[in-house]
């Protein structure tokens, strides 16, 4: 701006206005098609799109706010020229803008389009030629459709022919000489702050000027000047009023403890979409879904999106935002990003007709038909019942219905829209309301509406709005009742955004706390931002309501979030951002009433306390005035020009409107004053910290992805920056990619990454699933990315189910009888990510435009690389969640072959048990060593029951181990046992129970080899299991100490396991019975000190000591000094013997170490176990059976063990159904 200098730089920040602007018809380069806008040739000329200029701005350039004249041309008129003649409605329609720069910060845009009527003969001239070129293309056209039949060509045109031509030439006509051509043109106001309503009117008094009869009280240009120049933005909780051309205009701005300043009148959102589909797409927004808003109307879309934005407080929508999207930017439709955009529909055009290139992420909100299409699967909102009834009844005092007021058939929508485009064209709105006074006149006693009205009554349809009667009854006090809905609407407005608000509050209460301080100051958090964990989302979600779970595990997910938690981080070095002041603010004040609120903890529902505060702030302000600017005045203008002629927008006088007035006034001076602190301040900042491009530079890198494939630059179309805006998209799906696969192995490396400073060792299964939906989300993003032809909602599973059709006309044209199936299930063994990999390499250039990501090839190999990363770890969502869906899975049992049969001649079974359910007793075929079976889901597995019956010859069976697979999810389970099953060897054991660990992905990838020749040679797995007899002097034993420390371990593990959140427990059984469980850690504790082996070439077991023991105490009285201590003896005693018999008597061919194994299970689920030791150590058979410097006969090492036992006494221990099958106790 030339003339800044004057008012000092300082002043235009708080300008009310930065920039009026002037759009329509350049009568020199005349009538240009608008290409871009993709407009068909076969319509009418006055119905074609052609290109429109912005033909005047003031002032021409702000710094701080440099005027985008393509950016601002398209988003005046999104659909370029438009022409009427005078038999066309030509009503003037208001609409309003929104421009978001790459950095985030918005400019706000108001228009009112009329039309003028065009004098320029050249124009005129154009559009009677094109008229008469089209009209000829017409005619061909209809003869040549009609002359394939010569009979019947006569015919047709002398009637139906003739009669459609003369229609088309009625109606689609221009004919110079008769008629008068209107071209559009609009007028706009860019602000820095949503101030609609006092644009608006601004505006149509503007307009009003124009085509009145008498020329306005001053010329135009002192209005525009005054707006511009002398009318400031009121301070923050102050109303201010300046002037129009005919009448004052008042507007107001909230406070610094407020909500921010919302201008759009959330009442007509809920009127456009109703109550709970406003929630469901709010719901969409909070998890930074796709939304796409559909209407005719420019205002509508505008209202909707910025009315939900609104509600979002204290977040604020971090992608892409074009409420209003030009024809020529259909391609943004490609975007593989969370978007927020508006797309006009076209008279007629059908929702089916729309193609979009992904849906499944998509939330469809056809606002004009009250009709919302939801994506398939998402959380719902917390308490959304009693939500929406707070809602409701806050909608109901202002007299609003929360269906909304559209709620009306398909049929009677359509109705609308045909017969009364007029009425539906703008006046619905609400945007002109005193022209809403003069369309009810006109429409008194029209035969149209009367006709309309019959019809549909006799179909019994309601159309709201159509009587005529009820506002002409508000005429003679139409200005207050105006000024009465303004203020209804101001304060309904801050209401629901209270109650909104109140939602958070109650939400988020108490997410200071899980707020993570990583650094010590801003640069180092700022340089390593990526690298580092800023929230405890594990912590918080654990902290929270299970019904919140759902919601809350996606939404700590979004960009929105991490962006509020980044600007709490930043907080400490710098201002706060406002939106988190007023949010922290009101976090204080439930604090300060609740003292330490339980309920803050709990789903109970709180409803919003601060309705009435509210709308009486707004009241007051709006009704005391507290700053009133300067009235327009005269200019020094040149005698002459701006001659004022009606129904013209006269041509301004530029020079006078290029600059402010020279005189400091008491704004422009305190805002240089502010401007001045704010300099020092930056000044201070960069001597301590960051110079501001540095920060500047952090913060881009810091907050996002990549602001520019969030924000896309409106102004330049060209293909070279269409085609960089797409190859920005790519870098930024293979960048979010990057992070999310890094951050999914990083969470699931366990023990080895808390080592590496990786965070925490294990992740809850809410928190897994989570992850695995947002990258599920990323994958269908991926394959939408420049999708040409597109079958069904999810372009990965269309392309997944195309791949496998390919895959199976394949196999049967290569189907051979030998050998094809098992090497085909060979390649499924693996992990499904690879085939993907096959999948992409072909037919790419059929399915994919050019700029697509699946053909960018070095990117799609490193995206693929990242993908089969994930290979690394173990994922269960799909095991947790589809718990009720048939699963196929595959058992190899591996025997050693070194020391006995490969197969066994007995019949052999087994059982799978999981978290979820066992399989049931199942008979192996005989000479198989590997089965494949189908049941329901068992979750992740944890035990396997393995036996035979000990019939034939070959009884006598050396199991190493059993493998378990699921084929679908292809994780595998080992099960180790390196024990015999037989009468006569070992323990005796005809079955066994074995504990599952998971296997690496590498020892998968074994298993395939190890399903068809079982290994030549192969040593027992779990050295532990076997029975002390068979333990040879190669095996080191474990001393005292070393055995003490096990036991300790082990119940410490137990311990730990039931102080973690009931989400984030592990197994029991493998607690209890794995490789370094309670039972492992007892039998060492009783194998210390046990006697010879032998006894007559006879093996000695555990269990043979507790039967000594058992029937010791059967036939023995016992003598105590205490007659308490001996009852309680007793009863010990009577409780050891039922167990130890209940076992022995169960319907089991159990070995010893088997049944001692149940007796330590049953022992500790019954919190026996700290009883039975001092028994079993003071029972005369322990001197014959163990030497004197056993474990067991130290008495403070057997009280040091009944104490760490005792700390078990506290936990509800539930064991799994194998482990203690058919023992009744």
């Amino acid at each position: 701006m030339s003339g800044s200098g004057n008012p000092g730089p300082g002043a235009a920040p708080c300008r009310f206005a930065h920039y009026f602007v002037l759009c329509g018809i350049d009568a020199e380069s005349g009538l240009e098609p608008d290409e871009l806008a993709g407009e068909n040739f076969d319509q009418s000329p006055i119905r074609r799109t052609f290109k429109s200029k912005v033909l005047a701005h003031y002032p021409q350039n702000i710094e701080w706010n440099p005027f985008d004249q393509d950016a601002v041309n398209m988003l005046c008129m999104p659909k370029g020229l438009s022409f009427r003649t005078q038999a066309d409605n030509r009503d003037p329609q208001l609409h309003s803008f929104i421009i978001t720069r790459e950095d985030g910060s918005r400019t706000y845009g108001f228009v009112l389009t009329f039309y003028e009527e065009v004098t320029s003969k050249q124009i005129c001239t154009a559009m009677q030629t094109l008229y008469q070129m089209h009209n000829a293309e017409q005619y061909s056209s209809v003869c040549a459709s009609s002359s394939c039949s010569m009979d019947s060509l006569a015919s047709s045109i002398d009637e139906g022919d003739a009669t459609s031509l003369a229609k088309l030439q009625r109606y689609n006509s221009y004919d110079i000489s008769r008629d008068t051509l209107y071209v559009s043109k609009c007028i706009c106001l860019i602000t820095p702050l949503p101030f609609m309503q006092a644009c608006k009117k601004f505006l149509i008094q503007l307009y009003k000027a124009v085509t009145s009869q008498q020329p306005p009280p001053l010329p135009l240009e002192s209005y525009i000047h005054n707006i511009l120049y002398e009318v400031p933005l009121p301070p923050p909780g102050r109303s201010l009023k300046f002037y129009g051309v005919y009448e004052p205009i008042i507007c107001q701005r909230p406070g610094p403890n407020e909500l921010p300043l919302s201008d759009y009148p959330l009442r007509e959102v809920f009127e456009l979409l109703g109550l709970e589909n406003l929630v469901q797409v709010f719901t969409c927004v909070l998890l930074e879904m796709q939304i796409l808003l559909y209407s005719q109307d420019y205002q509508r879309l505008m209202t909707v999106a910025e009315g939900i934005t609104t509600l979002l407080f204290p977040f604020q929508w971090q992608h892409v935002y074009v409420p209003i999207l030009p024809a020529s930017l259909l391609h943004f439709l490609d975007a593989p990003v969370p978007y927020l955009m508006g797309l006009q529909s076209k008279e007629g055009t059908d929702r089916s007709k729309l193609e979009l290139p992904q849906e499944a992420n998509l939330c469809f909100v056809d606002i004009d038909n009250h009709f919302i299409e939801l994506p398939e699967e998402f959380p719902q909102f917390p308490n959304k019942l009693e939500f929406i009834q707070e809602i409701s009844e806050v909608l109901l005092q202002y007299g609003i219905p929360p269906e909304g007021n559209l709620h009306c058939s398909d049929s009677a929508t359509k109705l609308k829209n045909l017969v009364l485009s007029d009425l539906v064209n703008d006046k619905k709105n609400g945007n002109i309301p005193s022209n809403a006074l003069n369309m009810y006149e006109l429409l008194k006693g029209n035969e149209t509406i009367a006709r309309l009205q019959a019809l549909a009554k006799r179909t019994g349809v309601t159309m709201e709005k159509m009587t005529i009667t009820s506002p002409l009854t508000e005429e003679k006090d139409g200005k207050l009742s105006c000024e009465e809905l303004e203020l209804r609407d101001y304060k309904l407005n801050v209401q629901l955004r209270e109650v909104f608000a109140n939602r958070f509050t109650q939400m988020f209460a108490d997410y200071e706390a899980f707020v993570i301080q990583a650094a010590p100051d801003m640069e180092s958090w700022l340089t390593n931002r990526e690298q580092m964990q800023n929230f405890d989302k594990a912590s918080f979600l654990s902290d929270q309501p299970e019904p919140y779970l759902p919601f809350l595990s996606h939404f700590i997910e979004t960009q929105m979030f991490a962006t509020f938690i980044d600007n709490k981080i930043m907080s400490q070095w710098e201002e706060k951002d406002p939106f988190l002041r007023v949010f922290d603010s009101r976090i204080e004040k439930i604090r300060l009433y609740n003292v330490r609120a339980p309920a803050l903890r709990t789903s109970n529902y709180q409803k919003c306390s601060t309705l009435k505060e509210a709308a009486q702030s707004i009241e007051q302000r709006l009704m005391k005035i507290d700053h009133t600017a300067i009235h327009p005045h005269l200019l020094d203008m040149k005698i002459g020009q701006g001659k004022y002629e009606q129904g013209f927008f006269p041509k301004l006088q530029s020079d006078v409107l290029a600059t402010g007035p020279t005189n400091n006034n008491r704004w422009a001076s305190r805002s240089t004053t502010t401007q001045r602190r704010k300099d020092r301040l930056r000044q201070h900042s960069e001597h301590i910290g960051l110079d501001n491009d540095m920060r500047e530079k952090y913060m881009q890198e810091a907050r996002s992805l990549g602001k520019n494939s969030r924000q896309p630059k409106l102004s330049d179309l060209s293909p070279a920056v269409i085609a960089q805006t797409n190859w920005k998209f790519v870098e930024g799906l293979l960048k979010e990619c990057r992070m999310k696969t890094k951050r999914m192995l990083v969470e699931k490396m366990g023990h080895e990454a808390v080592e590496l400073g990786h965070g925490e060792a294990n992740i809850t299964g809410l928190e897994e699933n989570t992850l695995i939906a947002s990258l599920c989300d990323l994958l269908e993003r991926i394959w939408s990315h420049g999708l040409q032809v597109k079958q069904g909602k999810s372009a990965l599973w269309s392309h997944l189910l195309q791949y496998q059709e390919r895959e199976e006309k394949q196999e049967h044209s290569a189907e051979s009888p030998v050998g094809g199936g098992t090497e085909r299930r060979k390649s499924d063994t693996g992990i499904t990510l690879p085939t993907l990999r096959v999948s992409l390499i072909q037919d790419m250039r059929k399915l994919y435009k050019r700029y697509a990501f699946l053909r960018c090839e070095e990117e799609r190999e490193q995206f693929l690389y990242h993908l089969l990363s994930l290979n690394a770890v173990d994922y269960f969502c799909f095991t947790s969640v589809f718990t009720t869906i048939m699963i196929p899975y595959r058992s190899v049992i591996i025997p050693i072959k070194k020391l006995s049969n490969a197969i066994t001649t007995s019949n052999p079974w087994i059982c799978v048990s999981g978290e979820l359910g066992d399989s049931g007793v199942m008979q192996i075929p005989k000479n198989h060593l590997e089965m494949t079976f189908e049941c329901q889901n068992l979750g992740k597995l944890t035990t396997v029951q393995i036996g035979h019956d000990n019939s034939g010859l070959l009884a006598k069976w050396l199991v190493d181990c059993v493998m378990v697979r699921n084929e679908i999810t292809g994780h595998t389970y080992k099960f180790p046992c390196g024990r015999w099953l037989g009468k006569g060897v070992d323990d005796g054991s005809l079955e066994r129970i074995l504990i599952g660990e998971l296997v690496s992905s590498t020892s998968d990838e074994e298993l395939g080899k190890q399903c068809r020749t079982p290994p030549q040679q192969k040593s027992p797995t779990v050295t532990r299991r076997l029975s002390i007899t068979s333990l040879t002097g190669r095996n080191t034993k474990p001393n005292a100490g070393q055995i003490q420390e096990g036991i300790g371990e082990a119940v410490n593990n137990i311990v730990k396991h039931f102080h973690k959140p009931e989400k984030e427990r592990g197994s029991l059984t493998i607690l209890l019975c794995g490789e370094n469980g309670l039972v492992a850690a007892l039998e060492q504790v009783f194998h210390h000190g046990f006697k010879s082996a032998r006894i007559f070439h006879k093996n000695v077991f555990i269990w043979d000591f507790i039967e000594k023991a058992v029937a010791y105490f059967e036939t023995s009285d016992q003598i105590g000094d205490n007659e308490e201590a001996l009852l309680l003896q007793r009863s010990s005693c009577k409780t050891f013997c039922h167990y130890v018999s209940a076992i022995n008597t169960a319907p089991r061919n159990i070995g010893k170490d088997g049944k001692f194994q149940i007796l330590v299970c049953l022992g500790t689920r019954d919190h026996l176990l700290s009883q039975w030791i001092p028994l079993l150590a003071e029972c005369p058979p322990i001197t014959r059976m163990y030497e004197e410097n056993a474990l067991l006969r130290d008495r403070m090492t057997v009280n040091s063990l009944i104490r760490v036992l005792q700390t078990l006494q506290d936990f509800n221990i539930i064991l799994e159904g194998s482990l203690i099958k058919g023992v009744d106790v």
